[in-house]
């Protein structure tokens, strides 16, 4: 059996049309199939409509609701947990992402026995040029910081082997970053390019100071270079104090030459102190991670959940 986690927010005027490009276009096509959305605290009607849907075909369809927004990642992790299928999608409801892609990826799962996972990327991006170029800066910049490979452009839209999804399910962290995961957990992956479809309805989610607050995420949740970085600045400062100490002393010894001494202290001041501030910030935003991840709270809290209904539970 095929599960598509769908995660939703604010996506009212997406999930029935959604919904109805799935089963068209599944028809025939997949014997067996499953929708796992997940209501991630939306403010519109999302919830109602999911409701809809249920209530229309309770034999594929369950509905997550979260207590509250938790983000996608929190709400992929949920649907993965409640997905029971064979396989698992992850897509978007927007329809930016057709159901078309993941006939495709499941033509070459299955011609491909040892693939674990099928990732779908963006051919050609449909933003700026100015925007696409600072997420392939991104993607060069964490390459060479991780451990883990990211692929440019590669998405969450994916299917995947129930062997990777109990492995993604084995990493609970609370800060989580799906893409460096997705890697992490390695088994054998094919990335197939494929075009952005126009959003449905609605405007995306992902801003830009919610894309710049992401790639921190991934930065820190990921490398620990950071940390070095800051030691590495630090011995360098020093270095370059110690060094201009010498040269004060010199010009004043050998030479003769008074320096004035409140502007220097000042610059140094600045420098040192600045320096300073930004390796204790680095090291804050692991400690504050540490800090979080050590309550153990729960990645998500459900508010209400619309289970499959099978089909002797309708007769009974």
């Amino acid at each position: 059996m095929l599960s598509l986690v769908v995660p939703c927010y604010n996506e009212e005027g997406n999930v029935h049309a959604f919904y109805n490009e799935v089963c068209s276009a599944f028809e025939g096509k997949v014997d067996s199939y499953e929708f796992v959305f997940v209501n991630d605290g939306s403010s519109d009607k999302t919830y109602q409509r999911l409701k809809e849907i249920h209530a229309s075909s309770p034999q594929n369809v369950q509905v997550l609701c979260f207590s509250r927004n938790f983000g996608k990642e929190s709400a992929i992790y949920a649907g993965l947990s409640h997905a029971r299928g064979d396989l698992v999608c992850l897509i978007d409801a927007d329809l930016q992402q057709r159901p078309q892609v993941v006939l495709e990826m499941l033509e070459v799962l299955n011609a491909n026995p040892e693939l674990d996972c099928v990732t779908a990327y963006q051919k050609k991006r449909k933003e700026n040029k100015l925007m696409s170029a600072i997420k392939s800066g991104f993607y060069k910049f964490i390459n060479k910081i991780s451990d883990v490979r990211f692929v440019n452009g590669a998405s969450d839209f994916r299917l995947m082997k129930r062997n990777m999804v109990d492995a993604i399910l084995q990493m609970t962290e609370f800060h989580r970053f799906s893409k460096g995961i997705f890697s992490y957990v390695g088994f054998n992956t094919e990335y197939i390019p494929y075009e952005v479809a126009k959003r449905e309805s609605g405007q995306s989610k992902w801003g830009t100071k919610k894309l710049i607050r992401y790639a921190f995420e991934g930065i820190f949740a990921f490398s620990t270079s950071p940390l070095k970085l800051s030691t590495y600045v630090g011995f360098i400062s020093s270095l370059l104090s110690i060094a201009y100490l010498i040269f004060v002393i010199v010009q004043k010894l050998a030479f003769g030459i008074d320096v004035p001494g409140y502007a220097t202290i000042v610059v140094l001041v600045l420098l040192i102190g600045g320096i300073q501030l930004f390796c204790l910030g680095v090291l804050g935003e692991y400690i504050a991670k540490m800090y979080v991840q050590a309550k153990n709270r729960p990645v998500y809290i459900l508010k209400d959940k619309l289970e499959i209904k099978e089909k002797n539970d309708e007769q009974n």
